[in-house]
């Protein structure tokens, strides 16, 4: 398989020209797990380690390898592989690791265009929609919603479900699938290109691996039972890319049960720009829209103009990223002053030997 296949273009290759030395490789990488890598090339795939100095230079673990990243490899043998480089990423997905941690996690990187699946049935949430369009955006991903199991709802209810999304001013395509009646795959698959590549967003157990399977014709991914309500089962532990017979490729990733934000204001404002635009109209330029006289915003909601949920939502969105991104500053200026303290006690230790 040529690296053109995997998505390798001009752009990357010059990229590889500056980074990557005479002895290295190029390969992408197409699974991470515990610090395990997973890269391919035209010859195929071998798992991979990070080299220690790579490591050691590496500040965030924004830098470290993800699915979908091209990286400068060198073959130890046959079968294993050194990370020494990861390529500039020209797309990408990160939100904010789950739990009290402060940091930027990476999701996954260099992908043409993200596939946000819910449920019909009983994962449906405009909010958590609109989470994962904010995400796409800000790494400058194309999102597209699927909507599956819509085999398990009436025509009026999947009406209904369309409306809210509309009403929420989300303009992104959907596309209605069941992956019982098969409905809707044939328009997945018309906008899947050779050499492109694709990523399923979602909650676990809405069939994001059992729409893989569908779409490749075979059972690429492991899929769990379904529940009596409708609930699928999380089947998918690690992120992995997948290169279908057709030449595409699809990031299957695990179902994420916090989609916290962080350094997130560009995808806020292009997914919210119904509101932006309106505040243009705000008496003070400044306006945070939520008690300040003159704002348009809030007047657009009192009108009747504005629904109140997905304003809701984008003050949550805005203030929760404000305030990750002020605690991570002062994490990272904290980590810093005690980095310069501990390395004065090593050269002060060191002196006195």
């Amino acid at each position: 398989m040529e690296l053109s296949r995997l998505g390798f273009d001009p752009w990357f290759q010059d990229q590889a020209s500056k980074l990557c030395l005479p002895e290295q490789r190029i390969a992408r990488v197409t699974a991470v797990d515990r610090g395990w890598y997973v890269v391919r090339n035209e010859e195929g795939e071998v798992p991979a380690r990070a080299t220690g100095k790579f490591l050691n230079s590496t500040e965030s673990t924004m830098n470290m390898p993800c699915v979908g990243d091209w990286v400068c490899v060198h073959y130890d043998s046959e079968d294993s592989a050194s990370i020494h480089t990861v390529l500039p990423r020209k797309s990408f997905l990160h939100r904010k690791s789950a739990g009290k941690n402060i940091e930027l996690q990476m999701i996954a990187a260099n992908i043409d265009v993200a596939f946000i699946v819910q449920s019909c049935h009983y994962d449906f949430n405009v909010a958590r929609l609109e989470r994962y369009l904010v995400m796409a955006k800000e790494g400058h991903v194309e999102p597209l919603l699927v909507l599956t199991k819509s085999d398990l709802v009436t025509a009026d209810e999947l009406e209904q479900l369309i409306l809210l999304i509309r009403r929420g001013g989300i303009s992104t395509r959907i596309i209605i699938v069941s992956n019982v009646t098969g409905a809707g795959l044939d328009q997945i698959k018309e906008l899947m290109s050779l050499g492109k590549t694709y990523c399923l967003l979602g909650s676990s157990g809405v069939g994001k691996s059992t729409l893989i399977n569908k779409l490749s014709g075979q059972d690429t991914l492991k899929t769990g039972t379904v529940s009596d309500s409708g609930e699928g089962r999380h089947t998918t532990v690690r992120r992995q890319l997948i290169v279908l017979e057709q030449g595409s490729m699809f990031i299957d990733t695990p179902g994420m049960r916090e989609i916290g934000t962080f350094g997130v204001s560009e995808g806020i404002n292009e997914i919210f720009d119904d509101i932006q635009k309106i505040s243009f109209s705000c008496r003070f330029t400044n306006c945070s829209h939520t008690k300040e006289p003159g704002c348009a915003v809030l007047q657009a909601i009192e009108d009747g103009k504005l629904q109140p949920e997905h304003y809701g939502n984008y003050v949550k969105l805005k203030q929760e990223s404000e305030l990750n991104e002020t605690a991570y500053s002062e994490k990272r200026k904290k980590d810093k002053t005690v980095g310069r303290f501990g390395q004065s006690e090593m050269k002060q230790s060191n002196k006195q030997k």
